[in-house]
C-alpha cells in the first residue's frame, strides 16, 4: 500500500495488532508496523505518540462521551441510572468485537500493558464519578456508583470478548446492570 492511500491510522492499528499477535508486544518494533502498513515511521508518529498507544487510542473519546452522557441524563435519574445511560453509550461506541479481542490478547500477554490498562480503567473510574458529582450526587454515592459502573463495564466487555456473538456489548451491559440491580436488592 502507498502512503497515499487512506486510512493511515488504522492501517497502522491494524499491521501493530497483527505483528503483536504473531511475534508479541515486546518484539516488535514501531518500523516493523510502520513497513506493514506501508507508511513511514514518520507517519506513525504522526498518528501515535509510541507502540502503547496503538492499543489504548480512543481512550480520551470514550471518557468524553461518558462524562458528555453523564451530565445530559435527565435531572430526575438516580446515578445509578445516568451511569447506566454512560455505560450504554461507551458499549455501542465499541462495535468491533474480533478488533477488541486482539487487542485484549496483546494486553493479556504483557504485564506492563495490562497495568496501563488498569490505570486507564481507574481513569475513566475518577471521570465518572466526577461526573456523577457535577450533577450534585454527594461525594461517597458518586464513587460507589462510579466503581461499579466500571466493574459492570470489565465484567461485560470480558462476556462479550469471550462469548459466542449472539450478544452485542450493550446487551452485556445491561445484562451486568440487571444483575448488580438484584445482587445490591438482595435477590
Amino acid at each position: 500500500m502507498g502512503r497515499w492511500e487512506p486510512n493511515a491510522r488504522g492501517r497502522l492499528q491494524q499491521a501493530a495488532l497483527e505483528l503483536y499477535g504473531e511475534r508479541g508486544f515486546d518484539q516488535t518494533t514501531v518500523a516493523e508496523i510502520a513497513q506493514r502498513a506501508g507508511l513511514t515511521e514518520r507517519t506513525f508518529f504522526r498518528h501515535f505518540s509510541d507502540k502503547r498507544e496503538v492499543l489504548f487510542t480512543g481512550t480520551e473519546t470514550l471518557q468524553d462521551l461518558l462524562v458528555r452522557t453523564v451530565a445530559e441524563a435527565p435531572d430526575s435519574a438516580a446515578p445509578i441510572e445516568a451511569a447506566a445511560a454512560a455505560l450504554t453509550a461507551i458499549g455501542g461506541a465499541i462495535p468491533d468485537r474480533e478488533l477488541a479481542r486482539q487487542r485484549q490478547a496483546v494486553i493479556e500477554a504483557n504485564a506492563e500493558l495490562r497495568e496501563r490498562e488498569l490505570i486507564k480503567l481507574a481513569s475513566l473510574g475518577s471521570a465518572f464519578a466526577g461526573a456523577l458529582r457535577e450533577r450534585g450526587v454527594a461525594d461517597l454515592t458518586a464513587s460507589l456508583t462510579a466503581e461499579a459502573g466500571i466493574a459492570v463495564f470489565r465484567v461485560a466487555f470480558e462476556r462479550w470478548l469471550t462469548g459466542d456473538g449472539r450478544t452485542d456489548l450493550t446487551g452485556h451491559i445491561q445484562e451486568s446492570l440487571d444483575e448488580l440491580r438484584a445482587v445490591t436488592a438482595g435477590r
